[in-house]
């Protein structure tokens, strides 16, 4: 029997699948998703063991922001998550979105992320949406032709069904070192229940927000009290503008009603307990261009 482990570091543009993939692979959720860009700002590692077959080992994968120009700070930052995730992993995963050819940014990251990388496996995700065949091995041949003659080996996946995910795995395997896990068995990623808790009203504000929100919220939690029978939780939502303050809270406050009761609700299936959970609605002007804010909402590297 052999045993491998390493890190694989999931590169792509926005909105290609890479969080959706880790959250099917593991079996259950551990990074948010949504339909909006930068939904991911940190990576986050999500470990998967192997305990049967031939070949037995444990993966732990870093799940990165998408790739995008920089317009701010936190933009900046978000490409330094994914640029600093790739030199010391084993694999890389490029995942691309096969319903649509290359684009400028995909060219972006093999040029200036992936052009000196041998690990490379090339992720066709979203293959089963596309029903002409021709016209998705177009697309396909034309992102080997980005990588020039160092074509890397290409797994076709569906991340949403998990269509070709045991190949996947087995693909990767192939290309890890022999090595002991680094985390225990029943363990699948380093986040605390205090930073998923951050994550999951954020979500929630993405779900149910207009498109101007998004990407200028922040979610910080200022109290995090645990007891046998119920955590209490109180949390701060930031945003850029009091005009952005009034569409999270809402006609009476119904719209933060929401965002609060949907993000209790799946705290209370994290923890298996009752929550008691307040969200409270600050202004920060321009906190995605400052250091100060970026730090203290821990977007630092």
């Amino acid at each position: 029997m052999t045993y491998k482990s390493g890190f694989v570091t999931i590169v792509g543009r926005p909105n290609v699948g890479k969080s959706t993939l880790l959250n099917k692979i593991l079996g259950q959720k551990i990074v948010i998703t949504s339909d909006k860009p930068q939904t991911t700002r940190k990576r986050i590692q999500g470990v998967y063991t192997q305990s049967e077959g031939e070949i037995q080992g444990q993966i732990v994968f870093i799940d990165t922001p998408g790739v995008h120009k920089p317009l701010h700070k936190l933009g900046e930052f978000l490409l330094d998550e994914t640029k600093f995730a790739i030199p010391d992993a084993d694999v890389v995963l490029f995942l691309v979105d096969v319903t649509d050819p290359p684009g400028v940014g995909d060219n972006w990251i093999v040029e200036n992320l992936l052009a000196c990388e041998k690990k490379v496996i090339l992720v066709a995700n979203k293959s089963d949406m596309i029903k002409n065949i021709d016209l998705r091995d177009k697309n396909i041949e034309a992102y080997k032709k980005l990588f020039g003659e160092n074509i890397p080996p290409i797994v076709k996946i569906s991340a949403k069904t998990g269509r070709n995910i045991d190949s996947l795995l087995k693909n990767i395997f192939r290309k890890l070192p022999k090595g002991q896990p680094f985390y225990p068995e029943d363990q699948v990623t380093d986040q605390n229940v205090r930073t998923i808790a951050e994550e999951i009203i954020r979500e929630k504000i993405l779900i149910n927000t207009r498109d101007e929100i998004p990407h200028s919220i922040a979610v910080v939690i200022d109290k995090f009290e645990e007891t046998k029978t119920m955590d209490k939780i109180a949390a701060t939502v930031y945003v850029e503008h009091d005009s952005q303050k009034g569409i999270v809270i809402g006609k009476n406050g119904q719209m933060l009603k929401k965002i609060g009761s949907e993000a209790r609700v799946e705290l209370e299936e994290l923890v298996e307990k009752k929550v008691f959970l307040e969200v409270f609605v600050k202004v920060k002007k321009d906190w995605r261009k400052k250091d100060s804010a970026l730090k203290e909402f821990g977007y630092k590297n």
